[in-house]
């Protein structure tokens, strides 16, 4: 029996503005022509997500069957529990996950010194660990404040010198473009699919 119901999905995309659509362009082209020109180049490309401990509702599994959309709202606090998670993405590894603690081991948020102590004690020290040649890589990151703070770019620039993908990097990173990070485009979504399935609390 056909009740003509149809899946509705929630979705949330950035809002982009009119002069994001060149910038993005002008970025991918960039990006293109780069990598032609470097065939050893190793591009990593960086991120934080939040996961949520309060067991809220995942929305890429979630389907409302109706004959039309309900537009059902799913509350949830304002502040819930969380965990901050950072990782590297390239073409051949992740480095990560890098969660974001205090000396307890309770979870913070991300700051500039916060992020800088991650690159120092974790990211570069990681790569070392697996031979990655530093030398070859390309560093990407997004125009979060942490990332961008003069403390934070004082940091990254010397170890990445002329190849930072950023907002105030070589490479400029367009604004509003997560669909253009690797990890936003699939890896967060992935793992958070995975890890939703247990309803984790701690």
């Amino acid at each position: 029996m056909d009740l003509r119901f149809h899946p509705y999905k929630l979705a949330i995309v950035q809002q982009l503005h009119p002069g994001d659509y060149a910038q993005r362009m002008n970025f991918a082209r960039e990006m293109e022509a780069l990598i032609d020109q470097n065939e050893n180049l190793i591009l990593f490309m960086s991120d934080e997500a939040h996961f949520h401990l309060n067991g809220m509702v995942n929305r890429q599994n979630c389907r409302y069957w109706a004959n039309e959309n309900p537009q059902h709202l799913h509350e949830r606090p304002l502040h819930s529990p969380k965990v901050t998670v950072w990782c590297a993405v390239s073409q051949t590894r992740i480095i990560g996950p890098y969660f974001f603690e205090d000396v307890n081991g309770r979870a913070v948020t991300v700051n500039s010194e916060r992020y800088v102590e991650m690159i120092n004690n974790f990211f570069i020290p990681e790569l070392r660990r697996q031979r990655v040649p530093i030398r070859r890589v390309w560093f990407q990151q997004d125009g979060a404040t942490a990332h961008t703070a003069r403390a934070s770019m004082d940091v990254i620039r010397p170890l990445f010198p002329g190849r930072l993908i950023s907002r105030f990097g070589d490479v400029h990173w367009p604004p509003r473009s997560p669909d253009l990070s690797i990890c936003d485009f699939f890896l967060w979504g992935h793992l958070k699919a995975r890890v939703y399935e247990t309803k984790p609390r701690t």
